[in-house]
């Protein structure tokens, strides 16, 4: 079993930035491939960006490459959403999650065991 607690969003402005941290608990979380999703209201949870167990590969939705980065630090157990440039359909709820057998990266919801409660980003005009 792993806890994922995400932590981080808030209010920011156009073309401003936010990181958002997810700290996961449990056996062998370092070992997991992690992701990031959002959801903004009345529309489906889509992927943002994934990293596998060891940080080597990433991968991200085209709507924000070269904008935000995803990382890891398995010495805490944390994974990293670094978000820049940010655009007002940049709003929504910000979820990260996380997989058993974390050597590729994966971007569909049903490919995850794992989920956090989410954290609100809120990007203003």
């Amino acid at each position: 079993q792993v806890q994922l607690v995400e932590s981080g969003g808030g209010l920011v402005q156009v073309g401003g930035s936010l990181r958002l941290s997810c700290a996961a608990s449990g056996r062998n979380s370092s070992s997991y491939g992690m992701g990031w999703f959002r959801q903004a209201p009345g529309k489906e949870r889509e992927f943002v960006a994934a990293v596998s167990w060891s940080g080597g590969r990433t991968l991200y939705a085209d709507s924000v490459k070269g904008r935000f980065t995803m990382s890891r630090e398995n010495a805490k157990n944390t994974v990293y959403l670094q978000m820049n440039s940010l655009k007002p359909e940049d709003t929504a709820v910000y979820y990260c999650a996380a997989r058993s057998g974390g050597w590729y990266v994966y971007s569909r919801p049903y490919e995850y065991n794992y989920w956090g409660q989410g954290t609100q980003v809120t990007v203003s005009s």
